[in-house]
């Protein structure tokens, strides 16, 4: 009997094995629960990219205000405790209820997917974001989540725990009318992103860099609070995309000095919910060329990066491939028997910012990675290539110049393409692969993995503690050729370059043609470079780094190049021994060996924290450590901040007010309190308010010559120190009191008892210090600096054992696909000023150097 004969209900719970399908296994996820259960389809992979797309996304509704011509200042702040501030002076989120779903609009907009004033209501023309998804996904992805409005004169604040309100809107204090804005704090959720939740410095600045270069007018300002990486930078570009391209190509030779600016608008139809509507489409294309061998074209719409292109970039290529190849056919630059230049040809050593600006784009996804916009490529193929023709009349010299150099890469193009057909016959014809390769005896390339390694006498060691059927051995000998400087087929002619090549087996260079790289034939899925850990080994990585990155590039973002972590020290300390990778990793080692050796006791009990806590216990000191000291560097103290903490809440704000020569450091547990002292205090200014002629001659009076000052800080340290204390109590330490005057509130007890008394401990960060120097009692350090130091088994457990083995995988996507390009521009490129500045810049950053 068939399964549609069967009854209803039988045929609802049909079973196969022991899995069930019937109503019941029927979900529906409300609200943003869908954004949490399936982070990737809102903000790609919930990886460190995924993180600071949630900045990203935020940010984009504050350029939207740019956009609409409302806002001119955006500050994000990296704040100690690891949360982010995204702070615009637009018009801020509207507060009012709204009258359909009877919730204020802010609430609506952070919390309703798909809510949001971008759908045609008139509130915004020329936007980035448009499927009304972005805040609120930060949202649902944060541990914390708050927003602080300024409208109408008032101050208004809402706050979320992973994208529910915990806290309803309410206004929390006053400002000037005429001052608006939204400012957006959030604290990442650990849950989903589990790779890390620590916001990179380089990396919003990357994008943040990019904003003011594509908004003329706009100021944004990045700040690091965090102690260990405090930072601040302000970007403003009066000539926006034209300085871009121009600080894209300063590491390189120019082969043109002004770069090429074309603009222009152009009406196409716009589909406004069915209605088709005739507008404006603004396209800014500036290129420059440069003597390189890589094209570097970067796309936006609406001030959104498009890692993938679209139809704006394929309106450029063609426009740039029919104007140059028109022009020198016109012009008799290349004669009608010559072929006309290829695409690949005519870009080689251009740096191009393509900027679109249009109503309702469309990408395709929610990372708007794509403009799929069709209309947008007529639209940027007519201005630029109109634009060329004109400026290629206007200056024939360039024009000339800009062909020749086409003329060249098709003629070096060329040439590569016999040497990749030369590589690959001498190696049909030599056996296949380079003599010193040691092979592994596995075939499938996802259990395979080869060790690219400096010199011979790491080699031998390499090859005798190997795995034989999964590990391979390339050693090299001497340094390849440094690819930055060099065509493709003078590469091709180094023996060390052609035995890794070989050895992968994928081919080289980009295209369709004999010999070209193709990833499926990719030999191993783990290429891992180990060199040592001095000068040379630093040197000769940088420049398989460069040879890979830029010839191989595909495999590097396929995420198969790994740089071997050999460790730096051994550690022994009586019949314990172990390898330590860093200075990080040492201090790790003092902790354990320390805690491994005492007792945490409660004075005059039995009482104690177990040893299997006690590591975990010292763990957090540490962190909290980082804290304190941020807290001191605003002028408070950890001991009086436990100590004005209400009803176990901690301060959120310090002040520090200074009269003549007495400072009061103050603290208050909410902003609506702070709001209220700044008020009561307006002398202070704590929120640069402006003072009438009347209260200025006041406060004259009141002060004389000597005005009250005072500065605030909002303690972000709070919230941190807040959950470490809740771990601590947690893993069965009583931290109330964290300090004591005369009362021991812990005793360490040193191995049995027996031969020592006990410590007395007044605060708990006295166990942490004397746990360290009880850890560094009778150790040896061994520092080593090459690989051939170490012998086979070592180098095996340490370096090549999947178990206990540290690799860092190396990285080349879209996001940082810029930064490495400019940092192999000013390491590995022909000008040497830059790198001399890198040097200089960088001396004092310099650790563990070997010379």
């Amino acid at each position: 009997m068939s399964d549609e004969s069967k009854e209803p209900e039988e045929a609802e719970t049909k079973v196969s094995g022991e899995q069930q399908y019937g109503a019941e296994q029927i979900d529906k996820l409300e609200g943003l629960e869908a954004v949490r259960k399936r982070p990737g389809m809102y903000i790609g992979d919930p990886d460190i990219r995924g993180l600071h797309h949630c900045v990203f996304e935020v940010l984009d509704n504050s350029i939207d205000e740019h956009l609409a011509g409302y806002c001119d200042l955006i500050k994000i702040a990296i704040h100690v405790d690891g949360s982010v501030s995204i702070t615009d002076n637009g018009r801020g989120i509207p507060v009012d209820i709204h009258p359909k779903f009877g919730i204020p609009a802010v609430e609506l907009v952070l919390t309703s997917l798909h809510a949001g004033g971008k759908f045609g209501q008139g509130a915004y023309k020329y936007s980035g974001g448009l499927h009304g998804v972005g805040a609120k996904c930060v949202n649902a992805l944060s541990d914390w989540f708050k927003a602080e409005v300024r409208r109408e004169g008032k101050v208004h604040a809402i706050t979320f725990e992973r994208g529910k309100t915990t806290k309803p809107l309410e206004v929390i204090g006053e400002v000037p009318v005429g001052q608006t804005g939204t400012s957006v704090t959030f604290f990442p959720d650990a849950t989903i992103f589990t790779d890390s939740i620590e916001f990179e410095f380089e990396r919003l600045a990357k994008r943040l860099r990019e904003l003011a270069f594509l908004n003329p007018g706009l100021t944004i300002e990045l700040e690091d609070e965090r102690p260990e990486s405090a930072k601040k930078t302000t970007f403003y570009y009066a000539k926006g995309i034209e300085e871009f391209v121009a600080q894209l190509g300063e590491n390189k030779t120019l082969v043109h000095p002004e770069p090429v600016v074309l603009r222009g608008k152009r009406k196409v139809e716009v589909d406004y919910d069915g209605k088709l509507t005739e507008d404006d489409v603004f396209a800014d294309v500036v290129f420059q060329y440069n003597d390189s061998y890589n094209d570097q074209i970067l796309c936006f719409a609406n001030s959104i990066p498009n890692a993938d292109g679209g139809a704006h970039l394929t309106g450029f290529r063609g426009a740039l491939t029919r104007a140059i190849n028109q022009y020198a056919k016109a012009n008799k630059i290349l004669k009608d028997k010559d072929p006309a230049l290829s695409g690949d040809d005519v870009r080689e050593g251009i740096v191009c910012v393509i900027s679109v600006k249009m109503p309702n784009p469309r990408f395709s996804s929610q990372t708007k990675d794509k403009l799929v916009n069709a209309e947008i490529e007529g639209v940027v193929s007519s201005i630029v290539y109109d634009g060329l023709q004109t400026y290629f009349e206007e200056n024939p010299g360039l024009a000339k110049t800009i062909i020749e150099k086409g003329v060249n890469a098709a003629r070096a193009r060329e040439a590569a393409r016999k040497a990749r057909e030369t590589v690959r016959k001498s190696v049909l014809s030599g056996g296949g692969l380079p003599g010193k390769l040691a092979d592994c005896s596995e075939r499938d390339p996802a259990k395979s993995e080869i060790y690219i390694v400096e010199g011979d006498s790491a080699g031998g060691s390499a090859k005798s503690g190997r795995n034989r059927t999964t590990q391979a051995i390339l050693p090299l000998r001497g340094k390849v050729i440094n690819v930055e400087k060099a065509r493709l087929h003078r590469a091709l002619q180094n023996k060390e370059i052609q035995a890794m090549i070989t050895a992968i087996g994928a081919g080289i260079g980009d295209g369709d043609q004999e010999g070209a790289f193709k990833l499926e034939k990719v030999r191993y899925h783990k290429v891992i470079i180990m060199t040592d850990a001095d000068v040379d080994g630093s040197h000769i990585r940088t420049l398989l780094l460069t040879f890979f990155c830029r010839h191989m590039p595909e495999m590097v973002k396929a995420g198969y190049l790994y740089i071997a972590q050999p460790p730096l020290y051994k550690v022994t300390r009586k019949k314990r021994e172990e390898y330590v990778a860093d200075d990080a990793a040492l201090n790790k080692i003092l902790i354990s060996l320390g805690s491994d050796d005492v007792r945490l006791q409660k004075p005059g009990t039995s009482e104690f924290v177990g040893s299997d806590l006690l590591q975990s216990v010292l763990d957090v000191l540490a962190q909290m450590t980082r804290f304190t000291k941020t807290l001191e560097g605003h002028g408070g103290s950890f001991r009086d901040l436990l100590e004005a903490a209400v009803d176990g809440k901690l301060p959120e704000y310090l002040v520090r007010v200074r009269e003549g020569n007495v400072e009061e450091v103050l603290y208050f547990t909410s902003e609506r309190e702070l709001l209220t002292f700044a008020s009561e205090n307006r002398d202070l200014q704590l929120f640069n308010e402006e003072l009438s002629e009347e209260e200025e001659a006041a406060f004259k009076e009141k002060y004389g010559t000597m005005p009250r000052r005072a500065v605030k800080y909002e303690l972000h340290e709070s919230t941190a120190i807040s959950k470490f204390l809740e771990r601590l109590r947690e893993f069965g330490v009583q931290t109330d009191p964290f300090f004591s005057d005369d009362k021991p509130i812990y005793e360490l007890i040193e191995g049995d008892g027996k031969d020592t008394e006990p410590s007395p401990v007044f605060n708990l960060f006295e166990i942490l210090d004397r746990v360290l120097e009880i850890g560094r009692r009778g150790m040896r350090i061994q520092r080593f600096k090459g690989l051939g130091e170490m012998n086979a088994k070592e180098l095996y457990s340490t370096t090549m054992d999947p178990a206990t083995r540290k690799l860092l995988r190396v990285r080349l996507d879209d996001e940082n696909d810029l930064e490495a390009d400019k940092m192999f521009d000013v390491l590995m490129g022909d000008i040497v000023e830059p790198r001399k500045r890198f040097i200089e810049d960088n001396a004092l950053n310099v650790q563990n150097l070997d010379v």
